[in-house]
This record gives C-alpha cells, structure tokens and sequence, in this order.
C-alpha cells in the first residue's frame, strides 16, 4: 500500500479547504482558519477487542 489517506476536514474549523503543506510528511495547511497540522499514525493498540459486560456492543 502505497497511497496515504488525505484528510476529508480541519480538525480545528473543520473546512475542507485543506492543501498538502511543505513542512514535511503528513502536514497540511487550512485556507479557512490558516492554520497548519500534522497527522501522524502511531501504531495498532495491543488490547484488541474488549468484551462489554453491560451488556452493549463490543469495542
């Protein structure tokens, strides 16, 4: 897999007005709010799936 994911929305205004920023790997500017972000994926979370004892849906 070599295609990354884009962001859909700003997560601070959450415009879509969003470009590919020149700060590095996974950074992005927002024309609406003119602030920049960077995302970044940690990693998979070793608990997994969890049982709910009330009674709901697994997580």
């Amino acid at each position: 897999m070599s295609e990354r994911a884009a962001p859909f929305y700003c997560p601070y205004c959450g415009d879509e007005d969003l470009r590919p920023s020149e700060q590095g790997h996974g950074a992005w500017e927002c024309a609406a709010c003119n602030r920049a972000f960077q995302l970044k994926f940690l990693g998979l979370l070793t608990r997994g799936l969890q049982h709910n004892d009330a009674g709901g849906e697994e997580i």
